[in-house]
């Protein structure tokens, strides 16, 4: 453990993250190479989030995507296709479930993707919903979702740096992250660990530093860009650094709003003195009865879904949209009940059903040039082109 310790102080002393991309001249090898031992042993903890980086072929259009696009286009105005609960991809029923007691429903109940994170940005996606929380067994934050950890010995940190990875080898790529604390309270103690990890000297050129809005492409090319769902109340005073836009509910009597999320838009003002809002379609929980048939909760879903992206197409050209096109969390609620999952809901059962993706690709492919915003969907990968449909290729 002390040598493990010493490696990953030497790698941050000898190269503050920045050397992945541009690596120093050293006055001895063997530094190099317990620096290169302290980057594998970080990526490799990584591993059960991050996946491996299979790299790009020459006929993936996808991988690096935004580099025909010119860097004055606002973020806000672009096509960002997103991956909702990011983390759940390598759930499974022996995954460490050992710290929270009581019976948990079945693993494919809580899984959103397939694709681990690396996989999923040369696939397109470029916003990730990452939901994280506090283990005091190891006094770390890793990546949680509704009762499970996503991976036990992997922590936000180890996320963050196969990210800067990434972006170091896709310079022309903007990722949005957006972080949310879930899975008990949000104390003074978390809030201070979170605001170090985002804010530290070794980080910080990997983070887009402006606040209160999102900027252009060009800004954000080869960055991290926040968009916080968690609140900052309890930091000390002197901590007092903001990056990204803040979607938290610091107005708690909206917090139904935002978790829940009826079947309309969701107005959030995020920039109040810049006029900057926020318009979001969550839906959460769905206004059925107990027992309703999947193509049911499909076809409300879809609908609340396109209205927002319609409506995106259509007015507010310089405010942030957002659109979950992923399945009702009450789906999971009443797991006893319905039998669907998430990828049930999101690829539908046969032609007799189809799934939310299936639906959404020829509405997005009819208005091919529009924008949308950001939409967030559960299995993007099972339906080939809803990707590409998103972006506009």
């Amino acid at each position: 453990m002390l040598l493990h310790l010493n490696l990953c102080a030497l790698f941050l002393a000898l190269s503050p993250l920045a050397s992945i991309a541009a690596p120093p001249s050293y006055d001895h090898p063997s530094q190099t190479v317990l620096s290169q031992a302290a980057s594998s042993d970080i990526l490799l903890r990584g591993l059960p989030i991050l996946g491996p980086d299979n790299g790009c072929s020459k006929t993936l259009k996808t991988c690096d995507w935004m580099a025909k696009i010119p860097d004055n286009t606002p973020l806000v105005r672009m096509n960002l296709p997103g991956a909702h609960d990011t983390a759940t991809w390598n759930y499974s029923d022996t995954t460490s479930y050992t710290r929270y007691p009581g019976p948990l429903p079945p693993a494919d109940l809580l899984r959103c993707q397939e694709r681990p994170l690396l996989q999923s940005l040369n696939d397109g996606i470029r916003v990730f919903d990452l939901r994280s929380i506090y283990d005091p067994s190891s006094d770390t934050i890793g990546f949680y979702h509704s009762l499970a950890l996503s991976a036990a010995t992997t922590t936000m940190t180890d996320v963050f740096f196969g990210l800067y990875q990434w972006l170091n080898e896709h310079p022309t790529e903007a990722v949005l992250l957006s972080i949310n604390h879930e899975g008990g309270r949000f104390s003074a103690k978390i809030q201070e660990m979170m605001y170090d990890i985002i804010n530290s000297d070794a980080e910080k050129k990997y983070w887009v530093q402006t606040s209160g809005s999102l900027g252009t492409l060009g800004q954000a090319r080869g960055k991290l860009t926040l968009l916080q769902r968690f609140t900052f109340d309890l930091l000390p005073t002197y901590k007092t650094k903001r990056i990204g836009i803040q979607l938290d509910l610091s107005d708690r009597s909206k917090a139904f709003e935002w978790a829940c999320n009826p079947p309309k838009v969701f107005e959030l003002v995020y920039n109040a003195d810049k006029g900057l809002t926020a318009f979001i379609q969550s839906y959460y929980a769905s206004s059925h009865p107990l027992t309703p048939t999947p193509p049911q909760y499909i076809e409300e879903k879809f609908g609340v879904t396109t209205a927002n992206l319609g409506n995106a197409t259509l007015f507010n050209p310089d405010q942030l949209y957002i659109s979950f096109a992923s399945a009702p969390a009450m789906i999971v609620l009443r797991w006893l009940r319905v039998d669907m999952s998430p990828r049930m809901f999101a690829l539908g059962n046969g032609t007799d059903t189809p799934g939310m993706n299936q639906k959404l690709l020829p509405w997005l492919k009819a208005r091919k040039g529009s924008r949308f915003g950001v939409i967030m969907l559960d299995f993007y990968d099972a339906v080939p082109g809803l990707v590409e449909a998103v972006i506009g290729l």
